[in-house]
């Protein structure tokens, strides 16, 4: 059972085209001292942990945001994305290189059996799965954060250095897809602002950008972010922007000056 939507890849649209799409050699964001952002991650890891910690067997099956998903898929993919970042970091760093993920196919299959396993298990594999990722970051040398590894074998890279923030995305976004308390009007101004600066980096590093864009102004935050053009201007917060921009919502709490938003598809 596959989402809708999934922020694995980005597809952003401004009426007529494409503005940018994902490159297939690279998937990452920003390479940065991963101990920079670790803290952030811990904080936000700590704080879906205790939402997992607070769902009843009745919150477990509910639906989430994502089209298709329980929460307990939800909770399945970041316990197994947890354990793919880690399985790769730690072939990277030991020279013995393993994707994440043996397939696209493999990836869901796991994530259904995982799904509809007990709750104690999928609790017990996300913290397990958490621990081990942060502590996998943290050993990776400064002189192999712009080594590579792969997603899938022959997909999509990332740099060992984007892996915090890759994280760090992850548990953010999926802890609100959860439609629990936690929303992405809870999302830090950090948090915001790293992702947007990281949808920004995609589009300005794909193959076809030369499709009508737009830019972006966080209100809250007075900053500006270009789509490959600087009109029309999409206003809102930033943590509103950066969930339009991920496909997810209508943008009812945003503005544009042109009348109508850009279209946005599943990043």
């Amino acid at each position: 059972m596959t989402p809708a939507r999934s922020h694995e890849a980005l597809t952003v649209r401004s009426t007529p085209g494409p503005l940018a799409r994902q490159p297939v050699t690279r998937q990452d964001g920003r390479v940065s001292d991963p101990h920079a952002v670790l803290p952030l991650l811990h904080e936000s890891s700590a704080h879906l942990t205790r939402t997992v910690d607070a769902l009843t067997t009745d919150d477990w099956a509910a639906p989430s945001l994502l089209p298709g998903w329980s929460r307990a898929y939800v909770v399945a993919h970041l316990a197994l994305n947890a354990e793919a970042l880690t399985r790769a970091l730690h072939g990277a760093v030991a020279g013995d290189p393993a994707p994440m993920y043996a397939s696209q196919d493999a990836r869901d299959r796991d994530i259904d059996e995982l799904a509809v396993a007990g709750h104690a298990e999928l609790r017990d594999r996300l913290l397990a799965g958490t621990t081990r990722v942060h502590d996998a970051i943290a050993a990776v040398p400064p002189e192999q954060w712009d080594a590579s590894a792969e997603r899938v074998p022959g997909g999509p890279t990332f740099a060992l250095g984007a892996v915090a923030g890759m994280r760090w995305r992850e548990v953010e976004i999926h802890h609100a897809d959860l439609g629990t308390a936690y929303t992405h009007a809870d999302w830090s101004p950090a948090f915001a602002t790293a992702l947007i600066d990281g949808m920004v980096d995609r589009a300005r590093g794909s193959s076809d950008a030369s499709s009508d864009g737009f830019a972006v102004h966080a209100a809250d935050l007075g900053r500006t972010w270009t789509f490959g053009a600087e009109t029309p201007v999409v206003t809102g917060t930033a943590s509103s922007l950066g969930w339009w921009l991920t496909g997810r919502g209508e943008g009812h709490d945003l503005t544009t000056d042109s009348g109508v938003l850009p279209q946005i598809g599943a990043w």
